[in-house]
């Protein structure tokens, strides 16, 4: 295990050449990994961070967007609505915890009211016809614990929830299990192209014929050493505030808010780990760094959550943080294809890209493709079955009859959410290890609980070998 750790973090990267690099190992570019690995290239994932997943992919709302309020006729429309399509299959197949609860959109206001219809018919528009009109009578039927003042809805039925980070992290383990280099702690200086791109990293050169930029809140910083300076990166600031599962009983579906030109807005959301998720904020920051929370961004939160639904203020905070959306100029991705320079820039995915991340993937393929990329005819079948930690099916420690047979499996080391010694061990042990506490929160839940590490993080500690906790 520790000798895996070493080989994705440390030491000189693997030469190459290969087909395709893909410098960013965020949800976007796991999925694009996944997908050109499937089809038959040979694939490099490179990131600067420490593990998978670790920017906007691993701190965000966790909702399955249906797309029903893209802007129409945008490739964000089209990306993710296939994208929907995609991962609830993909979900479903190797295990991604989701939940459809569907989405409710609040009007508080007769302004925003009047914006339902509009709205609907966006949805109608970009293909989604479910979306219907819900009174304010049948709205408090149905959310007994909504804050007084909503005069109406729109119901989003096919809109749930999901666990980015086995997202995330599945997307990359596909890759990497069917033979895609991983290669982290690997920040990208520079970038030539000669017969083949040459990436100078932290770790050594990289060379391979056909480059995909998915470099997330830097994809501007990798276009311009391809010699482009079509958009601009501004990192959106949203702060969130996770509650303790003892407060999931006071809603059943999505609360969405009556988006604005900016921003989605401030939602309540359950957590496919039985928690209530509240936020989140949008502040636009230059620091592409900064994801503290602040003072005044909990107490906006937390006024916000007491009128939509006053029956959060009686229960503990378990969390809070903050993410980082790669907000841009425009209103769309910034996805382009240069088939003369054999690249492909995936920039500007904003709060929709998790949901958007396989129709991302599919289209980067065929495009690469079209530019000249030898691609098989047929992708290879998927095999692969993922760790639950999601709420909806059984967790380890309930399985007692695999318990019982084995003493290494049975001992919970993180009481607050039930994480057994047998899950900590078999997260070590995968194909994409983690290198510290925040990793092993990803993989199993352990030091996310009311306690935050308090009781367990000695025990952690020791399971990763003195590595720092997170």
């Amino acid at each position: 295990m520790a000798d895996r750790r070493d080989t994705l973090r440390h030491g000189p990267a693997p030469r190459g050449p290969f087909d395709v690099a893909i410098v960013g190992a965020g949800v976007v570019g796991s999925a694009i990994a996944r997908e050109l690995t499937r089809y038959g290239a040979s694939c490099v994932m490179v990131d600067a961070a420490r593990d998978v997943g670790t920017g906007t992919s691993k701190a965000n709302t966790a909702i399955m967007h249906t797309g029903f309020d893209a802007k129409p006729g945008t490739l964000e429309a089209e990306l993710v609505a296939r994208g929907h399509e995609l991962l609830g299959a993909y979900a479903e197949q190797v295990g991604i915890p989701t939940t459809r609860t569907g989405a409710l959109m609040v009007a508080w206001s007769e302004e925003q009211l009047e914006a339902l219809p509009e709205i609907e018919a966006t949805a109608r528009e970009n293909g989604y016809d479910l979306a219907r009109r819900v009174e304010t009578d049948e709205l408090y039927e149905r959310e007994r614990a909504l804050g007084r003042g909503a005069q109406g809805a729109l119901e989003i039925p096919d809109e749930g929830i999901l666990c980015p980070w086995t997202t995330t992290l599945a997307l990359a383990t596909e890759a990497v299990v069917g033979g895609c280099a991983l290669v982290l702690d690997a920040a990208v200086s520079a970038v030539a192209q000669r017969d083949r791109f040459e990436l100078r990293t932290s770790r050594g050169m990289i060379q391979a014929r056909y480059l995909v930029n998915a470099a997330g809140l830097y994809s501007d910083a990798v276009d311009a050493m391809l010699g482009h300076q079509e958009f601009k990166i501004t990192p959106r600031r949203g702060e969130l505030i996770v509650f303790d599962k003892l407060a999931r009983g006071l809603l059943d579906q999505i609360l969405l808010p009556v988006p604005t030109e900016r921003t989605k807005g401030v939602l309540i959301s359950p957590t496919v780990y039985g928690n209530v998720l509240l936020g989140p904020t949008a502040e636009d920051l230059e620091d592409r760094r900064n994801r503290d929370t602040t003072a005044a961004g909990i107490e906006a939160l937390l006024a916000d959550g007491a009128r939509i639904l006053p029956g959060l203020a009686g229960y503990e905070v378990t969390a809070t943080f903050a993410g980082l959306r790669a907000a841009t100029e425009h209103r769309d991705y910034q996805l382009r294809l240069h088939p003369e320079q054999r690249y492909a820039c995936v920039g500007g995915i904003r709060s929709t890209g998790v949901s958007g991340s396989l129709g991302v993937a599919e289209h980067v393929r065929e495009g690469l493709a079209a530019a000249g990329l030898e691609l098989s005819a047929e992708p290879a079948a998927t095999d692969l079955r993922m760790p639950n930690i999601g709420e909806a099916a059984p967790r380890p420690y309930r399985e007692r009859e695999q318990i019982e047979a084995s003493d290494e499996l049975g001992p919970i080391v993180c009481f607050c959410e039930r994480v057994t010694r047998g899950e900590i061990d078999a997260a070590l042990a995968s194909p994409i290890p983690p290198c510290d506490a925040d990793g092993l929160r990803r993989r199993t839940r352990a030091v996310m609980g009311r306690c935050q590490g308090f009781f367990c993080g000695a025990e952690i500690d020791r399971a990763l070998g003195g590595g720092d906790r997170a």
